[in-house]
């Protein structure tokens, strides 16, 4: 476990606020000298701690080209492990492409000593995720891990998000994609 110091905390609550600040504002913000900021910002990127990632929102309240979301969840037969589906994402040929359109966030998960895949699929309606799944989805596991591979399937209807990332509550103080400036410090998880 790595210890945050108080102008690393500092800096990533000004960060978590927005990721696009420069050294130079994140400074005059905290107090934190210039090229400390930088120096310590570099170090955090370096070390994993920070990273950063352009979301774009494609539900209605951003380009509306998706107005489904579910979450699934698969549940492989006993006997299939963690390394082989790790092994199967690693090896396959398309992984660029596979789904990328369909998946917007996806983990391995362990379900009542079985492995599963949990995914949150999103589409136009209810029925073309219903589509995707039986149509796309389940065979290309199947393919990979045999056609009894998988013992049960659970779809989740997910109907609008409450928080992420700890600290982003769209509902409640987010404001143009960033926190609202008047939420406090002290509500800002950076450890």
């Amino acid at each position: 476990m790595r210890e945050l110091d108080e102008q690393e905390r500092q800096i990533i609550h000004a960060l978590i606020r927005n990721p696009r600040y420069s050294d130079n504002r994140v400074g005059a913000l905290t107090g934190v000298p210039v090229r400390t900021v930088s120096r310590k910002r570099l170090r955090l990127e370096q070390e994993g701690i920070l990273s950063y990632q352009t979301v774009v929102e494609r539900q209605v309240g951003g380009t509306g080209r998706f107005t489904a979301t579910h979450m699934l969840v698969i549940k492989f037969r006993l006997g299939i492990t963690r390394s082989q589906i790790v092994q199967e994402i690693r090896s396959e040929p398309n992984v660029i492409n596979v789904f990328y359109e369909l998946i917007r966030y996806s983990f391995i998960a362990e379900t009542d000593g079985h492995i599963a895949l949990v995914m949150v699929v999103e589409g136009a309606s209810a029925s073309d995720i219903a589509e995707s799944v039986q149509g796309k989805i389940i065979p290309s596991l199947q393919k990979n891990h045999g056609r009894d591979s998988i013992v049960e399937l659970r779809t989740i209807r997910l109907l609008d998000p409450i928080r992420r990332e700890h600290n982003y509550l769209p509902l409640v103080n987010m404001e143009s994609g960033f926190i609202r400036r008047d939420w406090p410090d002290e509500a800002i998880f950076a450890e």
